[in-house]
């Protein structure tokens, strides 16, 4: 069983910057996909960012493309989402997910898009607001 804690949300004006943090608990935390989600009252979560094992790869939904950096220590087995320019459509409760399949991230570049139903791991989640 993997169990993730995140951390860092909080609030900041438009054009501020967070830095999301996702703990894990396994020591196998290099194997998994790893992604950040997001959602606000009565919407689905969305998938922002995702990043493969190793890190090699990652995806980001439009939105955040240029603002957003999905990145990951092995060795601290940590998780992070680096936000910058943030806008208030970026408010919303952070999940930080994992996805045991190792080809869910081969999944999310051919649909374009990361599908909560993917990922079975989760963490409590951390809010963002933003504001005006």
């Amino acid at each position: 069983q993997v169990q993730l804690v995140e951390s860092g949300g909080g609030s900041v004006q438009t054009g501020g910057s967070l830095r999301l943090s996702c703990a894990a608990s396994r020591d196998t935390y290099s194997s998994y996909c790893w992604g950040w989600f997001r959602q606000t009252p009565g919407n689905e979560r969305e998938g922002v960012a995702a990043i493969s094992s190793g890190g090699h790869s990652t995806y980001y939904t439009d939105s955040v493309k240029g603002r957003f950096t999905i990145s990951q220590d092995n060795a601290d087995k940590t998780l992070y989402l680096s936000m910058n320019s943030l806008k208030p459509e970026d408010t919303g409760m952070y999940y930080c997910a994992a996805a045991p399949s190792p080809l869910c991230m081969t999944t999310i570049q051919i649909l374009g898009v990361m599908k909560a139903s993917d990922f079975n791991y989760w963490g409590q989640g951390t809010h963002v607001t933003v504001s005006s």
